[in-house]
């Protein structure tokens, strides 16, 4: 991504100049001006890469605003970057834009993209845009520090952590239900507020950046929830050569989807498997427990203890009778 200074500009220069230039704003992105770009890392910290991909239809619908298809590219990336207990240094982008994508999805998109590159201080330095006759593509590469050593791995887990969670599970895949099938929201008695609650999920997630340093600093292991929790937190413990005993009452839910769930118990399995939640599953050793719940307090992020680590294989889910649970999926997949 680099917008030339001379006057033939082609028309992908006059893209990137118009829209994207103006966010890259940090010295190391020489404006855009460049084939590449230049990020100097703090004394004693290391670089944590992560890049992810929506894709028009898969990820998000046509119809869904240009600002918040923006924020969802940036911000699943960020989530990451957080359950990894980093903090956000930048960020690169490619895009793949089909011929039906016009001048005011741009602004749109490029508005909500520098909002949120302020909002979480993660600033763009460069990329690529392309045509396509498929779908608009949106690939973003965010990286972040962690002082040396302290980046908070899938195999960290322990026997005797307890496992939590942030936020609340769930919502995101009943608002995706409620995107394909409008008539849910009256079988399930949700109200308008619920609705917009659960819709809003699906739409713009909520990356937990500000518990990334007590992450770093107190869990032994993390991720974020992106596939499903009961997916998610299996693939931490295979890492980690452990198991998770998991009440399914205690994981938290909004009241929208206890109002859901309530009319229907057979959602459950949506809510624990369906995914983009962006939340943070993490475990935490009993000494540190107290320390974690007082810093994610300060943070402004609600987490709830859902389980334990223990010795075994795999996640484990029970539900309020104690009967082992299980799932014909228990993640997302593509494939």
């Amino acid at each position: 991504m680099a917008a030339r200074g001379s006057r033939s500009l082609s028309g992908e220069d006059k893209l990137i100049a118009r829209y994207f230039k103006p966010i890259a704003r940090h010295p190391g992105a020489l404006g855009l001006d460049d084939d590449a770009a230049v990020l100097k890392a703090p004394p004693g910290c290391e670089l944590v890469l992560k890049t992810d991909a929506i894709v028009g239809g898969v990820h998000f619908f046509p119809d869904d605003p240009a600002e918040a298809v923006a924020s969802k590219a940036l911000r699943v990336n960020l989530s990451d970057l957080a359950a990894k207990g980093s903090r956000p240094a930048g960020f690169l982008l490619s895009l793949a834009l089909p011929k039906s994508i016009d001048a005011a999805w741009l602004k749109g998109f490029a508005r909500g993209l520098a909002a949120d590159a302020k909002r979480y201080d993660c600033p763009l330095f460069g990329g690529d845009t392309d045509r396509t006759p498929g779908p608009v593509t949106i690939s973003i590469a965010a990286f972040g520090f962690v002082p040396a050593g302290t980046m908070v791995r899938r195999s960290g887990a322990r026997v005797g952590d307890h496992v939590v969670a942030t936020g609340t599970i769930g919502d995101a895949a009943l608002g995706l239900k409620l995107r394909h099938d409008r008539g849910a929201a009256r079988r399930w008695g949700l109200s308008p507020a619920m609705r917009r609650h659960l819709a809003r999920r699906y739409l713009v997630p909520d990356p937990r950046n500000a518990l990334a340093e007590a992450l770093r600093k107190h869990a032994h292991g993390g991720m974020d929830v992106s596939d499903g929790l009961a997916g998610d937190l299996g693939k931490l413990c295979a890492a980690s050569g452990v198991a998770a005993e998991v009440e399914a009452a205690r994981v938290p839910l909004s009241a929208a989807a206890k109002a859901a769930l309530k009319t229907d118990p057979k959602l459950i399995e949506t809510i624990l498997t369906g995914g983009d939640d962006f939340e943070v599953v993490a475990t935490i050793p009993p000494a540190r427990l107290a320390r974690f719940q007082a810093a994610a307090k300060r943070a402004g992020v609600p987490i709830t203890i859902i389980g334990r680590i223990v010795a075994g294989q795999g996640a484990h889910f029970r539900d309020a009778a104690g009967r082992a649970m299980s799932f014909a999926r228990a993640s997302f997949s593509h494939f």
